[in-house]
């Protein structure tokens, strides 16, 4: 498949329009990728025709697809690759040669200037120092290049021998050759004896450390660079806090917080050698997270505190700086300091988070009390965290149990359902929940949920919720022995789940209509039972056995029989309904949007317009009796109504045909049309008509290829070679002599025609094959073609030269193969003159015409054609002269395709006679 290409300046707004014919009236589908829409389009533009983006940005171009499809055969796909056109402003950095820096490395003897800019189509450069273009060679000084690893995207000027001269203002010149309408874009660097990479300073510690709500305040100054460099801040976080405020080198903070900590960058750039980089780090001071536990002897087997035995306290906080934590402990408020039997330790905070151990050796009656951790920062400025630990004849390792009763839960899906595990013991610890049975997310996707009295609370429960659910104990804030757990199991309830849930059945009268409705899930799924309704009256109603659906039939419908009917199944925790619409509407019309010259206009004001349809599926329902036409004009309320009598049944595809008259030029109307059965009205379609003055009413295109799309032609993949736009006034002066024109058919220089160049490296016998757009058959119906029309296929030729080969005409067939030979043919020289071919063909499908140029033995064989018609309707015949020139050259097989009538056959016949050529 041919793709076409559209080429758009970015910024401006594209509009795609997809031509689409068929019946019924196909969706329209534009997406970015072939299977769905990757850009995010206007909703509005996405199933349209045409397809709009405003102000088109570079990522946006790429391949379109429009997708039309219509439930007959397969979709149709089109494609078009959109290139967007845009140049920025280039961007000239300068370096030195590796391995001479110095401390002013200007001064050294040699200096590169690179000149980089982004574009498409790609950027051609030029550089000028002053006024003077330097050119590679121009000045031995100079050398012009491209690095090969970036090839046409930057290019580097290279000053050798650095000499007093070469200290001037540069310019490099980026350009896209105007395309689009894009202009040039030039920079100039100024390159002096001062001309130096930047150098900063930071006024400021590293790393800075802050309470939170505090304002900072980053001072970065240049301390070197010509020209003058250009400061800017980045963060570790990839972009600066919102409420930041950026001054020159000074980057403020006000009232930062924890998350806004991390390392802040200031860059200096002007383009000379390697930006400079410092960076610096803030630290918020924060503490979070206080917890304790409970560690028994560990010489010993038992997990209880005991008089004469060992027990340790831990207590952990998390803090930042973690440097700046600090512990110290209390007993009954007192103050306690570290001795041989209260041993006080502190781990490493480099090594995990800040934990504070109190060892109490040989536990003792009068140790029972309460011991409190507190933790603290030393910069200050964050309150205390105090965490209070109770050691008394009563504290106990914990102990977990599920109460009576409370496993397995049975609830009912929609419903508030609370898990409970009781957990006994001083203190007790924080419970932590997660899934026993498989490896999946809590209910509040996390893996694990925390409870500090045990219960677990869901809200909302589903069906997907059943299963095992376990608690445990945590040895936070309570003992660290290994964990105690129990299991909870829970079951969801929930209505059966049946389709369809909802179906529209559309049937005649006397007909019989069946509904089926099925289970799908269902717990409990036992001792389910269903009832039909139609509205409140019961139908039916009974118990499943094996079965997992119901049907219920109505034998013979009737006009009590139309309505809407329920099944309900039902279990223990509600009911599944499916319900069925059964109705007499018809459906609706398919209105035919490729009627032939649909538009016809009598008298000056008012005009005619030819609606065409068929019936979607004509024979569900009882016999169509009538339509109901409406129509009102654009922007108006009133609608103007009429029946349309059908006589006989509709069959499936029938064409069915209304003329409306007398409507009022230029306006649109709105025609809406609704089917009519013994039910009642159906289903209506609408669709708008608008007015548009022909230009010519019959089809008629051109092509005299002096634009340069060349009016949609193609070149065929499958030939040798290719056709070549072309005018006298840019003919190379090397071209070849005695052949080809010297102008394009109106004999203008300037005019352009298509031809095919034989000389080297072309070979005899080769081909060159120039296509046509498509061209669409007008359809009597819209499933077939019974009398295929005429058209008439023209064109100019110019075949001069000794060694001209063949010109062929062929006609390509949409879904057909090949025809067996051309339509029209002609061979060897024919003088240096333009001359006219016309040839009528009866295509049956859409249709191109095909020109193809076959080489001859030698060079001087060009073959040229312009100013291609297609015109309606059977060729009218040539001029005399213009027949007779063709007669004796054209094969007999192709004489009454060029001399249309059997009688102007006959007179040409006869003058050939009278001049002496028989």
């Amino acid at each position: 498949m041919d793709v076409m290409v559209y080429t758009i300046r970015e910024g401006e707004t594209l509009e795609l329009t997809c031509l689409v014919t068929g019946h019924p009236r196909p969706q329209i589908r534009w997406t970015k990728t072939a299977g769905s829409v990757s850009d995010r389009f206007q909703d509005s533009s996405v199933f349209n025709e045409t397809l709009h983006i405003t102000k088109i940005q570079r990522h946006q171009g790429g391949r379109y697809y429009c997708k039309a499809e219509n439930g007959l055969g397969s979709p149709a796909i089109k494609s078009i690759r959109v290139d967007v056109y845009f140049l920025d402003d280039p961007v000239v950095t300068v370096h030195q040669s590796v391995g001479e820096a110095k401390e002013q490395f200007y001064y050294e003897r040699t200096v590169f200037l690179r000149c980089m800019a982004n574009s498409n189509p790609p950027v051609r450069y030029s550089w000028h120092r002053g006024r003077d273009v330097l050119s590679q060679g121009s000045d031995k000084g100079v050398e012009i290049y491209e690095p090969f690893f970036t090839q046409g995207e930057t290019k580097i000027l290279k000053l050798k021998n650095l000499r007093p001269q070469d200290y001037a203002n540069y310019s490099c010149i980026a350009s896209v050759r105007n395309v689009c309408g894009i202009s040039d874009r030039n920079i100039v660097f100024k390159l002096t004896n001062k001309t130096v990479s930047p150098s900063i300073k930071l006024l400021v510690e590293d790393p800075i450390v802050v309470n939170p709500g505090q304002t900072v305040s980053l001072v970065c100054i240049t301390t070197g660079g010509e020209p003058k460099p250009t400061l800017s801040w980045v963060s570790s976080s990839d972009s600066l806090p919102e409420k930041s405020v950026v001054k020159g080198g000074t980057l403020t903070l006000p009232a930062i917080t924890s998350d806004e900590a991390g390392v802040y960058s200031c860059v200096a750039t002007n383009n000379v050698g390697n930006p400079a980089k410092k960076s610096t780090t803030i630290v918020v001071r924060a503490m979070k997270k206080g917890r304790f536990w409970i560690t028994p002897d560990p010489y010993h087997n038992d997990d209880n505190i005991q008089i004469g035995r060992e027990v340790k306290i831990s207590c952990q906080v998390e803090a930042t700086p973690p440097e700046e934590l600090t512990f110290g402990w209390l007993k009954n408020g007192r103050a306690l300091r570290s001795s041989e039997r209260m041993v006080i330790t502190q781990t490493d905070p480099d090594t995990s988070p800040g934990t504070t151990n109190l060892d109490i050796i040989d536990l003792k009656f009068t140790d029972f009390g309460t011991y409190t951790c507190v933790a603290a920062l030393k910069g200050g400025g964050i309150p205390e965290i105090s965490i209070d630990v109770n050691i008394s004849s009563t504290t106990v390792p914990p102990n977990l149990t599920v109460p009576r009763g409370k496993s397995p839960l049975v609830v009912r899906e929609g419903d508030t359902v609370e898990l409970e595990c009781l957990v006994s013991g001083k203190p007790k610890p924080i419970i932590l929940w997660s899934r026993a049975d498989k490896e999946a997310p809590m209910p509040d996707g996390t893996l694990q949920v925390e409870s500090y009295d045990g219960v677990l609370r869901i809200v909302n429960v589903s069906r997907e919720m059943t299963g095992s659910y376990r608690c445990q104990t945590s040895q936070f804030n309570g003992f660290n022995v290994k964990p105690r757990e129990a299991v909870v199991e829970l079951i969801v309830q929930y209505p059966p789940t049946v389709e369809p849930v909802s179906l529209e059945m559309r049937q005649g009268l006397g007909r019989p209509v069946a509904m089926n409705c099925r289970v799908l899930r269902a717990h409990p799924s036992r001792v389910l039972r269903y009832e039909w309704r139609l509205g409140n009256r019961l139908l039916h109603a009974g118990h499943f056995d094996q079965s997992d659906e119901t049907e219920y039939t109505v034998k013979s419908l009737n006009r009590e029989g139309w309505g809407e009917y329920t099944c309900d199944i039902i279990n223990e925790a509600g009911a599944g309904r499916c319900t069925f619409l059964v109705t007499g509407k018809a459906y609706p019309p398919e209105f035919y949007y490729d009627t032939y010259s649909p538009l016809w206009q009598n008298r000056p004001r008012v005009y005619g317009f030819k609606l065409q349809w068929t019936q979607m599926n004509p024979n569900a329902v009882d016999r169509i009796v009538a339509y109901r036409l409406g129509i009102r004009q654009m922007g108006q309320q009133r609608w103007w109504e009429q029946e349309i009598t059908v006589e006989g049944t509709i069959t499936k595809g029938e064409l069915i045909t209304h003329n409306l008259t007398e409507l009022i030029k230029p306006e649109a109307y709105e025609v809406r049309l609704t089917p009519i059965t013994r039910f009642g009205e159906g289903d209506s379609t609408i669709r708008i008509i608008t007015y548009s003055a022909p230009v010519n009413p019959h089809l008629k295109f051109h092509c005299s290829f002096e634009e340069e799309p060349i009016c949609m032609f193609t070149q065929d993949k499958n030939d040798d070679f290719d056709w070549t736009r072309h005018s006298a006034a840019t003919r190379d002066t090397k071209y070849t002599p005695n052949t080809g024109p010297s102008g394009d058919r109106s004999g203008s220089k300037q005019g352009f025609y298509m031809y095919i160049e034989t000389s080297r490296p072309r070979k005899e016998g080769e081909v060159a094959r120039l296509v046509s757009p498509f061209f669409n058959v007008a359809p009597k119906n819209p499933y077939g073609i019974t009398n295929p029309p005429a058209y008439c296929f023209g064109f100019f030729f110019h075949m001069y030269g000794k060694h001209i080969g063949t010109l062929n005409a062929l006609l390509r067939q949409k879904g057909q193969a090949a025809t067996e030979g051309p339509t029209w043919s002609l061979s060897g020289n024919q003088g240096d003159h333009w001359k006219q071919a016309k040839v009528s063909i009866h295509p049956t499908a859409s249709f191109q015409v095909v020109l193809e140029g076959i080489r001859g033995p030698g060079i001087e064989g060009d073959i040229a054609i312009d100013d291609v018609t297609l015109e309606e309707g059977e060729c009218r015949d040539l001029p005399a002269v213009m027949c007779l020139e063709l007669l004796f050259a054209a094969p007999a097989i192709t004489l009454a395709k060029l001399c249309i009538s059997d009688a102007y056959l006959r007179s040409v016949l006869k003058s050939v006679k009278i001049l002496g050529k028989t």
